[in-house]
């Protein structure tokens, strides 16, 4: 599947970048074991990393938690979006794997998402301005 959609991008005026998902932030281990999956976040994201690598995709979307080994894995110019990004002040929400914009960036994420914790505030730009503040 990968390969075919990298493979479909080639003839593209515009090629986007192709991103694949590894272990999304919002599960841990138990969730992974409830669909079968018995290694660890970390080991399963390393493992889905290597393989959208090998089929030449652009990057993956994981945990910051998982970036250096993944950014080690992959090099410097694979892509690492990372979403489940919060202020040390800001809830959790359903995220189980969350990381501080200067976590993740040490860690070596290109991409930071935020999303509720934005989405949800009463001063949006403010909040904004604090994860810029957190990531200098």
């Amino acid at each position: 599947m990968m390969v075919a959609a990298r493979a479909a991008l080639d003839h593209a005026t515009v090629r986007p970048r192709l991103i694949a998902v590894t272990v999304l932030t919002s599960m841990a281990a138990s969730d992974l074991l409830e669909v079968g999956i018995t290694a660890s976040p970390g080991e399963a994201a390393l493992r889905l990393a290597k393989l959208a690598a090998e089929c030449a995709l652009d990057g993956v979307v994981c945990s910051a938690h998982e970036a250096s080994a993944l950014r080690a894995q992959c090099g410097a110019q694979f892509l690492l979006v990372t979403p489940g990004i919060r202020l040390e002040d800001s809830a959790a929400d359903d995220q189980k794997r969350i990381a501080t914009p200067a976590f993740a960036l040490a860690n070596g994420a290109s991409y930071l998402v935020v999303g509720r914790p934005v989405t949800r505030a009463i001063d949006p730009a403010a909040v904004l301005r604090g994860f810029a503040a957190a990531a200098a």
